[in-house]
């Protein structure tokens, strides 16, 4: 979601830790090698919650590879209640299911609950100036620099140059053809991240440069050599300092030329260039740099992935495109054919077709922390457990997402669930639906993500009839985000009056 869908904006980058849980068996053996013993835990006041260990860990591993976190989890669920532990190697991890137990892992502070040291490996992709390069008070205020950036009141200044980026790349479609969905979204989300955060210099004068280094940087810093060793002479680590030396110094330039002139631009990177800290002092090159990377990187895959889905879905079910393209035709009624920040906010059909593709397509399965200070967690059974300091926790986004007890049959995509006199997502609570966080860790970019998607979506409904031609897809559990797997291939035919 330019994960933007994000944004947390840290739980945003929160979906690498997705990547690295196909290395936690690896890392674990590797961490009790280095460390020769474990910390202890300290006295627990409750029980602590059950473990999964010893021979039951190899029927787990084989469920969690063959059919995927959700499956996963629901049979440690069923046998074991919404909260247990998983032990491999002194590695723990408890894991959160269902909206009753996900107060704490969403509201506490950082200094009891927090990403920990999970993504070290990013340190080098965007600078020791910022994220986790620097102390949490620093990180907390480099955040607020996104939230500020992220505002809806800046947001409105980002409608116009999105619907621009989406008409002038559909206007070189041909009158019908067949394309391939996912790889037409991820150029033209690109695209409008170019205009959008980093702005006019970028999109017209250095975008294929730009593009080919960023995924020079991203893809040789998660290989697996780069997660688990970022800093060993390995070819992939020197391909990934590469890309970063020269992006840096290209932004570098963008924002010396800004300053210098006194030019001020309507773009996210300016934001981050005018921002401060507490004490007044202001954002340095490498910082800016560092930020502006780093939000390009939290949000890359997940948009594709979420904008690919929300098409996946709703050519997939007649009703329901039936119904947003309805909408649609009467937002055209009151505002025209030009898409202003207003019409936009007024889809709310659209917006909930998105909200459960969401639901049933998550950026990510599970986000997961480390526990600074043990807590207590209540079940709805009436269960309590403590989670001693040093374990890590993760909410399975996946698994919560489809509660039936919450969500009235999971498995059918049913957008009206969250419309008027149901509201499923608000049964269990405020934590019911978390496709972008909550509480104290809420993905920031969430209002920029269904800007994005809805400007996308609004314009190819109301100018193409669509037909999704291949099969619905299979989730892509080896990627990043989880996308659809494979090529989507829709084919298209331009409406006559547009």
């Amino acid at each position: 979601m330019t994960k933007l869908p994000g944004y947390s904006s840290m739980d945003l980058t929160n979906s690498a830790v997705w990547f690295a849980i196909a290395l936690v068996f690896i890392t674990a053996v590797i961490t009790k090698i280095a460390r020769g013993r474990t910390v202890a835990d300290p006295v627990c006041n409750k029980s602590p919650p059950p473990v999964v260990s010893g021979g039951s860990l190899i029927w787990i591993l084989h469920t969690f590879l063959t059919k995927g976190m959700r499956a996963m989890i629901h049979e440690q669920y069923t046998q074991l209640g919404s909260v247990f532990t998983i032990s491999f190697f002194g590695w723990k991890v408890t894991f959160l299911a269902g909206p009753e137990v996900l107060g704490h892992f969403h509201q506490g502070l950082e200094s009891e609950i927090s990403l920990g040291d999970m993504l070290q490996f990013t340190v080098p992709m965007f600078g020791k100036e910022v994220i986790y390069g620097v102390d949490i008070a620093t990180r907390c205020e480099q955040i607020r620099f996104y939230k500020n950036a992220l505002q809806p009141p800046k947001l409105r200044s980002h409608a116009d140059p999105m619907v621009q980026e989406v008409e002038d790349y559909f206007s070189k479609w041909d009158k019908q053809g067949t394309i391939d969905l996912k790889w037409e979204l991820a150029q033209l989300l690109m695209l409008i991240s170019s205009r959008c955060l980093l702005g006019r210099e970028v999109r017209e004068k250095m975008f294929k440069e730009v593009y080919t280094l960023f995924h020079e940087l991203s893809d040789n810093g998660l290989r697996l050599t780069s997660v688990l060793f970022p800093y060993a002479p390995t070819l992939a680590n020197y391909r990934r300092d590469r890309a970063h030396a020269k992006l840096s110094e290209m932004f570098t330039k963008i924002v010396r030329s800004r300053k210098s002139s006194n030019r001020v631009e309507r773009d996210v990177l300016q934001s981050l260039i005018d921002s401060k800290y507490k004490d007044n002092r202001p954002t340095t090159e490498a910082e800016v740099i560092g930020l502006i990377l780093n939000l390009m990187f939290a949000g890359m895959h997940t948009s594709s992935a979420a904008s690919t889905w929300t098409g996946v879905c709703l050519l997939s079910h007649e009703r329901c495109l039936r119904v947003v393209v309805e909408e649609q035709k009467q937002i055209v009624q009151k505002y025209g054919d030009h898409m202003d920040y207003n019409a936009l906010m007024e889809m709310d059909t659209l917006h909930r077709c998105i909200k459960e593709t969401l639901r049933m397509h998550p950026p990510t399965p599970a986000t997961f922390r480390k526990v600074h200070k043990s807590f207590t967690v209540r079940t709805r059974e009436g269960y309590e457990y403590e989670i001693p300091r040093g374990h890590t926790v993760a909410s399975p986004i996946h698994f919560n997402s489809n509660i039936p007890y919450i969500y009235k049959n999971p498995d059918v995509y049913d957008p009206d669930r969250f419309g008027p006199g149901r509201e499923e997502d608000r049964v269990g609570g405020k934590f019911s639906y978390t496709a972008f966080s909550g509480g104290r860790h809420a993905c920031i970019g969430e209002a920029y993500a269904y800007m994005q998607i809805k400007v996308i979506w609004s314009h190819l409904l109301r100018n193409f009839e669509l037909k999704l031609v291949s099969p619905f897809p299979e989730t892509d559990r080896s990627k990043l985000a989880l996308e659809p797997k494979g090529k989507v291939m829709v084919h298209y035919k331009r409406l006559a009056d547009a």
